[in-house]
């Protein structure tokens, strides 16, 4: 039975995979679209940050839609109202009338569903995962996450060079079509596997109710509201430079070397496939939170301070490679702790207050990072003085030393962070 279960989650892993790749692939697209457009960092920032506000908002509400239904149909509605954006974009490029803010409300449409989507997708894996299996799970995810931050930009590139944007769109289009169809025909989620709630008081439970009872259970929960925070600050840090500044330092003190950048944009992603291969097969310690704060404090403190700190392509990649091997494992200390500590059936509102709390850190750090690169730590570094003197000795001269400034203090706070908060989670065990 645990087999053949496990066996429908490779299925739907690798379907949801493939239509993770053409959505990937349209993004990367309309970002390039964007940028030949427009010229500006900003409209690329404004992209990212309209599909994250509106995913944000809208999951304080998907607690109890994602309790009350079946998760099937609410990921195949959201799969269906994803695929009706894509043709409205492919639409609009047809007819020559696309425009950077059909974008900008493109992404919000998508970052409102995907509130619905992820959290309804978390709690149909916990369904068709055996409880042992929860770190393999989440491992194969992780690797996908991965693979894709490499193969995307090569594909989306190539596909769009002769085929345009509407060629990708289309590709993206075939890849829903497939993934669509297996869940629909093939994907069997046990709904009722952890005794859902059911009756009246199921059906009429509110937002509101939703959200006190998800932000109460947590809070009464101390392991798991410390894990929300840690994890909170943790995005913050990583997108306050990786999101940002990464692609502008590595050009800026590499002579605008976009052979460089893509060459440590793949050692991460491939880094990441790497750590989510070793999950999937190799048993994790039972101490998930040990495994978390030590993945973390190691990405921050080797990946980030290497990643400022070095001046060519090999310690950038060593750099990238210290950063982004240790995900898998956060990712997965994170999901056996939330799968065995949730109750099934409180699951969808606990996943909605848990993705507004620990990701509305991620656009605040998007905005913010490009504001202290541009106004605060590049004009900062090309002053004299004496912490600057210093400063340089640890990241040299020139363009982009101040970005890189940024990242040895993200590498020193999110390494001190994760030591603070582990010592205070085990306290609270």
């Amino acid at each position: 039975m645990k087999d053949r279960q496990y066996r429908n989650f490779i299925i739907f892993w690798f379907s949801q995979s493939v239509s993770q790749l053409g959505s990937s692939m349209t993004s990367f697209a309309l970002i390039i679209w964007s940028y030949g457009r427009t010229g500006s960092a900003m409209s690329v920032s404004l992209m990212t940050f309209c599909t994250w506000l509106p995913y944000i908002a809208a999951s304080i509400a998907a607690g109890p839609v994602i309790d009350r239904y079946r998760k099937k149909t609410i990921m195949l509605l959201t799969d269906l109202l994803a695929a009706v954006c894509s043709l409205t974009v492919a639409a609009l490029a047809v007819s020559g009338n696309l425009a950077v803010w059909h974008i900008f409300i493109v992404n919000g449409i998508t970052g409102f569903m995907n509130a619905f989507q992820f959290p309804a997708e978390t709690v149909a894996v916990g369904m068709l995962v055996p409880k042992e299996k929860y770190s393999q799970a989440s491992g194969l995810n992780s690797f996908t996450s991965s693979l894709l931050t490499v193969v995307t930009p090569v594909m989306a590139a190539s596909l769009s060079s002769f085929a345009g944007l509407k060629g990708v769109i289309v590709f993206d289009l075939a890849t829903f079509l497939f993934a669509f169809s297996v869940l629909l025909f093939r994907i069997k989620i046990p709904e009722n596997a952890g005794g859902m709630e059911t009756g009246k008081k199921k059906e009429n439970i509110s937002v509101r109710e939703s959200w006190r009872e998800g932000l109460q259970f947590l809070r009464g929960q101390k392991q798991l509201w410390y894990l929300m925070i840690s994890m909170a600050l943790m995005n913050f840090f990583s997108r306050l430079t990786y999101e940002n500044i990464l692609s502008p330092m590595i050009l800026a003190r590499s002579g605008q070397n976009q052979i460089a950048l893509g060459i440590v944009s793949g050692i991460l992603g491939i880094g990441g496939m790497a750590g989510g291969l070793i999950v999937s097969f190799v048993k994790l310690p039972k101490d998930s939170v040990r495994v978390i704060f030590l993945s973390g404090g190691i990405s921050f403190l080797l990946g980030d301070f290497l990643m400022g700190a070095g001046q060519n392509v090999l310690v950038w990649s060593i750099a990238g490679i210290a950063a982004s091997s240790p995900i898998p494992f956060i990712m997965a200390g994170q999901n056996v702790i939330l799968y065995r500590t949730i109750p099934q059936n409180m699951q969808g509102r606990i996943f909605a207050v848990r993705n507004a709390i620990q990701y509305w850190t991620i656009p605040t750090g998007i905005l913010l990072g490009g504001f202290l690169a541009d106004y605060v730590f590049e004009p900062f570094m090309r002053t004299d003085g004496g912490i600057q003197t210093f400063l340089h000795r640890l990241t040299g001269y020139g363009a982009g030393s101040g970005m890189a400034v940024m990242f040895l203090c993200t590498g020193i706070l999110g390494s001190l962070s994760c030591f603070f908060c582990y010592k205070k989670m085990k306290k609270n065990e």
